[in-house]
């Protein structure tokens, strides 16, 4: 599914090049900008600790603002607000016995992006991003004792603030923005290293639109 998103991008890229070719503008890569953007995420895991993790993508959505600071024509800064929904579709061997996991997760995430402009329609974007969980959905199936585990599963420690890693492409035509992005986390998602539940980092593709003041 990754590639599938990654191929729409590159055609949209190309597309929206030829067209802002083709038109002459007034260059605002100098000027302050504000604006907010909508769109999709497919989302997996990674890292799981080698342990028995097989995890397959899983779709939310993303909407948030953000602002744009110049410093000079090629570099800026782009901090964003936006709520992130995440997830997996799991499946492995917990104690001897399979498991199915559905998790959604909904995020606060604030990135702190380096703008760099090559050109006056394409936007570089790259930096750290911070990531609170705001709420977590859990479809837990194990085997003949679902119930008890499910109440120990709810019982596990799961790390609320994530720091990540964000890098990605806006392509400007005049106030809206065709957004892509490219993210991973560093830290898993369980505070305490005993945990017996599978250990993991999101990583995901966004693809979005906006409009910019």
């Amino acid at each position: 599914m990754r590639t599938k998103y990654a191929a729409i991008f590159v055609a949209m890229l190309l597309f929206t090049t030829t067209i802002i070719a083709q038109q002459s503008d007034t260059d605002k890569r100098e000027s302050f900008s504000f604006g907010g953007k909508l769109g999709v995420n497919s989302s997996n895991t990674y890292a799981s600790s080698g342990q028995d993790f097989i995890s397959d993508s899983k779709a939310g959505i993303a909407f948030g603002i953000f602002g744009g600071i110049p410093f000079g024509t090629y570099i800026g800064f782009q901090p964003e607000l936006m709520i992130s929904q995440k997830g997996f579709i799991g499946s492995g061997t917990l104690l001897g016995n399979p498991y199915l996991l559905k998790r959604t997760t909904t995020f606060l995430e604030i990135p702190f992006l380096v703008q760099i402009k090559p050109i006056e329609f394409m936007t570089i974007l790259i930096g750290p991003q911070y990531s609170y969980l705001m709420h977590e959905k859990n479809k837990f199936t194990f085997g003949d004792n679902s119930a008890e585990q499910q109440f120990e599963f709810n019982k596990e420690i799961a790390r609320r603030s994530i720091l990540g890693f964000v890098m990605g492409v806006d392509i400007n035509i005049s106030h809206i923005i065709i957004t892509g992005r490219f993210g991973f986390d560093v830290q898993n998602n369980n505070g305490d290293s005993n945990s017996i539940t599978p250990r993991y980092k999101n990583h995901w593709i966004q693809l979005g639109v906006g409009y910019k003041l």
